[in-house]
């Protein structure tokens, strides 16, 4: 399909999908999807660099992202596969100091999540290259240290489920992604280190993907 980080309008990204990850957060245990918006204007590829604002403590998520391949709304789950065009290996960067305290002010999310270059994302995965989206092996490094480990199969609500939930809400349309939600393992990250990640399926990598994390340019005064 067409480069779907230029086509896509939504970045969808879903809280909370494994129960580790919650509990490491000190959050409940969620007993239906949530989600939240994140602006296309956030994605970076392979290579280029993850920017730290000033102030920020930055924090890794790691995450399977499903990639939406034709139009639809009210999409029952048993039907779900059929919007599916592929996937990729994607990042939820985030501003944790900043989303804890919008959450203790009962406070929306986005500036916490929507930075410039907050959605490291990896190239499409043809659909038929992971046959099952329940088993997929996601890991993380930084600076070689193994960070987070996990895979799908332990999502609390499935990628069919996802799609249902978020399609009878609001429409879906050919290049939006559903980022999945991360395993447990999340942590901050510093300018000077370096992200790998890969995306694995029966011993087999993916995708694997280089971020150095850099201090985000200040702008200069005239």
């Amino acid at each position: 399909m067409a480069d779907f980080r230029r086509t896509g309008r939504k970045i969808i990204a879903i809280g909370r999908n494994y129960s580790e990850h919650a509990k490491e957060l000190g959050n409940a245990v969620p007993t239906e999807p949530f989600f939240f918006l994140k602006p296309t204007s956030s994605y970076i590829t392979d290579g280029q660099s993850i920017e730290i604002p000033a102030g920020c403590e930055v924090h890794h998520e790691l995450e399977l992202s499903v990639i939406i391949g034709k139009e639809g709304r009210d999409i029952l789950a048993e039907n779900a596969e059929d919007y599916i065009a592929g996937y990729a290996l994607s990042l939820d960067m985030t501003a944790r100091n900043m989303q804890d305290k919008a959450k203790k002010e009962g406070r929306p999310w986005s500036a916490s999540k929507g930075y410039d270059t907050f959605t490291p994302i990896g190239d499409f995965i043809p659909k038929d290259q992971i046959p099952d989206h329940g088993n997929v092996d996601l890991s993380l490094q930084v600076n070689g240290v193994t960070k987070q480990n996990g895979n799908t199969r332990d999502m609390i609500f499935s990628v069919p489920a996802l799609i249902e939930n978020v399609s009878s809400i609001m429409k879906l349309e050919e290049g939006d992604i559903i980022m999945t939600g991360t395993p447990k393992g999340v942590g901050r990250v510093l300018p000077g280190e370096t992200i790998t990640c890969n995306l694995t399926v029966d011993g087999r990598v993916l995708s694997q993907l280089t971020f150095p994390v850099i201090d985000r340019p200040t702008p200069k005064r005239r």
